[in-house]
């Protein structure tokens, strides 16, 4: 995003080195979906919102009002970077039946047929074919970064078994966050236990050692992207809307033990950690399956079986290991809720981690800051590179904040790169 804004401006020479294609990137494997408010979609179906209803939403989770002026400058730019990609081509609509916890309207935007991050990713890759000043060079991982005298000039790439050195008048690092690396998860996360990994290999944190020897400052370095959705044996993971349709929890001690609406799936992995076994039972029934199963994670878990199916009450008291009536007990309606009918369908789940939402501290232009609140010259970060939206805890995800830091702070900093000129 940032080289497709930025490459408006003839003068501005841009080359994107990127880690890996093949091993990919959190976006690809994504649902792809866009948090906005205030898009001409919302207005089209009768949907009041706007960006300063979405960062309150998004502030009123994380409790990081420290964070507002970067949350806000994000929250104003999502309306324009949405609408800008389906004005591009890409197919948008408004997710009408994507409900989520936290949200006070709906407004997460997904691509008409549900194919996902990856179908967003090779649209936007080949946008930068379009342009004659990107280079786009694969398996071309940077492995540091170059200054003199405090200012940042540039970046050594490995390509091909040997180091180069890039000279750059400005340098963007939107390098993920650091959740595919053990240890700095270890240090930075112990309290998650050991959780299911469900992010991509090339998530490392390389770029946080960079920027830190610079006196880049960093925050937050405890929350991540959490998913209490995690299908256990399989990895895919189940809607996060199955719960607003009727979708209960229950434990291995036969006991519904939240109130599945009420939490996303970031705070559910952290209340899912804590019951018998790290796992449970999320069940529901046909009404919820026709709800959400065009889903690209309901296709996933569908086509790898992750999804149990039990015609009658009998049969997932077997499954569940308890009696009939224990089971209806479990299953029995929240006030103001639908009650589940037979069919019914399972899937166990389990807390998993996605990515990190710790990283470098930046101003609301993307310019990384040194400890004493000063910009590292000549240096920006995005995505999970920079310090996310979820505040402190992971309880604070709410859901799109990665995208939108992805997208949004690459469409600021490569607006500003371009203005420059």
């Amino acid at each position: 995003m940032t080289a497709l804004r930025a490459a408006r401006d003839p003068g501005l020479v841009v080359a994107v080195f990127e880690k890996s294609t093949r091993e990919g990137c959190n976006a690809a494997i994504s649902s792809g979906s866009l948090a906005a408010g205030g898009t001409r979609w919302q207005a089209a179906a009768g949907v009041d919102d706007s960006p300063e209803r979405h960062a309150d939403d998004i502030l009123r989770a994380s409790g990081d009002e420290e964070w507002r002026p970067v949350v806000e400058a994000l929250c104003a730019a999502a309306p324009e970077f949405v609408e800008w990609i389906a004005d591009t081509g890409h197919p948008v609509e408004l997710g009408l039946d994507m409900p989520r916890a936290g949200m006070t309207a709906r407004r997460l935007h997904t691509d008409t047929g549900r194919l996902g991050g990856g179908r967003l990713m090779r649209h936007l890759r080949g946008l930068l074919e379009g342009h004659d000043n990107v280079a786009f060079v694969d398996e071309a991982p940077v492995v540091d970064l170059v200054s003199d005298g405090g200012q940042v000039t540039g970046v050594v790439v490995s390509q091909n078994g040997s180091l180069q050195r890039v000279r750059a008048g400005t340098v963007v690092l939107a390098t993920d966050g650091f959740a595919g690396n053990q240890a700095l998860v270890k240090e930075h996360m112990p309290h998650l236990g050991t959780p299911f990994y469900g992010g991509v290999s090339t998530s490392t944190g390389d770029a946080l050692g960079w920027a830190r020897r610079l006196g880049a400052r960093v925050r937050n370095m405890g929350a991540g992207l959490r998913s209490g959705l995690v299908v256990v044996d399989h990895g895919t993971r189940v809607s996060p809307a199955l719960p607003f349709n009727g979708a209960v929890l229950v434990n291995l001690d036969g006991e519904r033990f939240v109130d599945e609406e009420s939490k996303g799936y970031s705070s559910m992995a952290g209340i899912l950690q804590g019951q018998p076994g790290e796992r449970a039972a999320m069940v529901w029934d046909a009404t919820a399956m026709a709800a959400t199963r065009e889903s690209e994670m309901m296709r996933e878990c569908l086509a790898a079986g992750a999804v149990h199916d039990r015609p009658v009450i009998e049969d997932l008291a077997a499954s569940l290991g308890r009696t009939v009536e224990e089971t209806e007990r479990a299953l029995a309606p929240l006030p103001g809720r639908r009650r589940l009918t037979a069919p019914y369908h399972l899937a166990w789940v389990t807390h998993g981690l996605l990515a990190t939402q710790g990283g470098l501290v930046i101003d609301p232009s993307g310019r990384v800051l040194d400890g004493a609140g000063a910009p590292v010259p000549g240096l920006y970060a995005g995505g999970g590179t920079a310090c996310g939206l979820a505040g402190p805890h992971s309880d604070g995800y709410l859901s799109g904040n990665g995208l939108l830091s992805a997208f949004g702070m690459g469409w600021i900093i490569g607006n500003g790169l371009a203005q420059r000129r």
